[in-house]
């Protein structure tokens, strides 16, 4: 009976998140509702409360959940080429290709902040597994081309701080980051419409800004 109700539980947070992912789409951060929530799953609101909290425990649900699928979809995409130029590549679009698909989710995790909530400590061991991943493929591009470490830069200290793996070469974490917010300036642009009215095809523009990152290690 213990794992039945365990097993009612886990389907009930799941199709509770189903629903706030939907409300997302549709309202945006501020349209989130639990009450809203439990009418379409057919229960009360007090009874939601006992699968979730508050709000704001729901939308750590949701945000570990999407560094945990962003990390998912970066890992798989790690096996795809037989260089590691190749892999890099395919790492650095299978993040594109999970924000389109993901646009709203992409907002929640990287978007404007939902007014009164803050991510608690616990999101960054997923949101780390992300990075970690498209660090290990720059490092395997590094690797191979035998590029050697620059002078530390003061930025290096600090990162290192942020993130402590001794086996992680500094400037290689550096260029992960930079990576990252490049590519980042980028979905961010093209998911709020800002190019637009510029008639462009957005997709040539990643690419750009992935063989820069490539043509940088």
């Amino acid at each position: 009976m213990t794992d039945r109700r365990q097993r009612y539980r886990e389907q009930t947070r799941d199709e509770a998140k189903q629903v706030a992912l939907r409300q997302l789409a549709e309202s945006g951060t501020g349209g989130l509702s639990l009450n809203a929530i439990a009418r379409e799953i057919g229960m009360s609101g007090p009874a939601l409360y006992r699968y979730f909290a508050n709000r704001d425990e729901l939308l750590t649900a949701l945000v570990s959940d999407g560094f945990t699928a962003i990390a998912e979809a970066l890992e798989s995409a790690a096996d795809r080429g037989d260089r590691p130029d190749q892999r890099l590549r395919a790492v650095l679009h299978a993040f594109r290709t999970w924000a389109l698909a993901e646009p709203h989710w992409y907002q929640l995790l990287f978007g404007t902040p939902v007014p009164g909530y803050r991510a608690p400590a616990g999101t960054i061991a997923a949101a780390a597994r992300m990075f970690t991943a498209v660090l290990g493929a720059i490092a395997a591009v590094a690797a191979e081309r035998g590029t050697p470490a620059p002078p530390p830069t003061p930025l290096d200290a600090q990162l290192g701080s942020w993130y402590a793996d001794p086996a992680a070469p500094p400037h290689l974490v550096r260029a992960t980051v930079v990576a990252w917010s490049r590519l980042h300036g980028v979905l961010s642009l093209e998911l709020q419409q800002a190019f637009g009215p510029m008639e462009f095809d957005v997709s040539l523009l990643y690419e750009a800004e992935v063989d820069a990152i490539l043509a940088g290690i």
